[in-house]
């Protein structure tokens, strides 16, 4: 009866995201595979899991859908990309790793991938279509915007607004009561002690413009 009751999931794509999310997926999922654009990947196996085209998103209609592309070089296409999979705002699945803290007064939105070790309290809210890797720190009060990508171990401190569309880097720390524009991007490792402005690339400790 249990396995009749897990809900059935496709990730999107077959990528280190997508592969990352395998570990997060607690016992109310069921597997179907990966879905991907890239012709080599599909008709193969990763990590037992096959890859199918899009076409498997009209095979199993009822299947929930992870979308988790992107990475530092294509951030800013994500918006683009998910959108263009045509799914139902319902059809997209929000998943927690069982060994994440999310305080109950956060709001997590739709399409959300959150990693073992993460951290978030009260009042933060989180956006739509948002992953987040391992062990980072989300403070009090904290707004992370739709389409945004936070690498692992960052730490966010409290009342600080990441905009939409945002890269984080892997190591980074941003201080408390911070704006971080629209469509940043900040580099591994930053240390961020400054107002980001829609668009910047920052990197460094303390992190600066480049």
């Amino acid at each position: 009866m249990a396995s009749a009751e897990r809900q059935e999931l496709l990730i999107f794509p077959c990528n280190g995201n997508g592969i990352e999310a395998l570990d997060c997926l607690g016992p109310g999922y069921r597997m179907i595979g990966f879905v991907d654009d890239t012709p080599d990947k599909q008709n193969t196996s990763v990590h037992g899991h096959p890859v199918y085209g899009r076409d498997v998103l009209s095979r199993h209609p009822g299947a929930l859908l992870l979308a988790v592309p992107g990475g530092p070089a294509s951030y800013r296409l994500r918006a683009g990309i998910i959108n263009g999979l045509n799914a139902e705002p319902g059809r997209f699945a929000t998943v927690i790793h069982p060994a994440a803290t999310v305080s109950p007064l956060a709001r997590i939105g739709r399409n959300v991938l959150i990693s073992a070790g993460v951290v978030i309290t009260s009042n933060a809210v989180i956006g739509d279509h948002v992953c987040i890797l391992p062990n980072t720190v989300i403070h009090h009060d904290v707004s992370i915007g739709n389409w945004t990508l936070v690498g692992s171990n960052v730490t966010v401190a409290g009342n600080t607004g990441v905009g939409e569309n945002c890269y984080i880097g892997s190591g980074t720390s941003i201080m408390n009561g911070l704006s971080v524009g629209d469509g940043t991007l900040v580099g591994i490792g930053s240390n961020v002690i400054r107002n980001v402005a829609p668009g910047g690339k920052v990197v460094g400790n303390p992190a600066r413009s480049i």
